[in-house]
């Protein structure tokens, strides 16, 4: 799957929970499309984490509000956390405890609005 082709083109859904996690080649190949972005692993749970760079808390809170009309409109939420100059942006879907492609995609949305922020 490339990402740049579901940037604007693909609307997520919620993860069902019979979904199956990606693993193995398919998160390596996802990982490599969104080069920003880290796996971190809390409570057991893989998820996909970014750190952006704002000039201020009002950018920061602008660009966590474009994060939250997609996630709405793809029906995929992250955690936000807005902070002095920066946003950092979780995914992972919590329907199957772990990373599916819609966090990869959600991942790429996220990387586009921040390049117009």
């Amino acid at each position: 799957m490339k990402l740049s082709d579901t940037v604007t083109g693909y609307t997520c859904s919620a993860t069902s929970p019979n979904a199956e996690a990606v693993t193995g080649a398919e998160l390596k190949e996802l990982s490599a499309q969104i080069p920003n972005w880290t796996l971190e692993t809390r409570d057991g749970v893989l998820q996909l984490e970014r750190v952006f760079k704002c000039t201020d808390f009002l950018q920061a809170l602008s660009f966590a509000e474009q994060i939250g009309t997609i996630a709405e409109i793809n029906d995929h939420h992250p955690a936000l956390l807005v902070e002095w100059e920066k946003l950092t942006v979780t995914w992972w879907s919590h329907s199957i405890n772990g990373l599916h492609h819609n966090d990869f995609v959600m991942a790429a949305k996220t990387d586009e609005i921040f390049k117009t922020a």
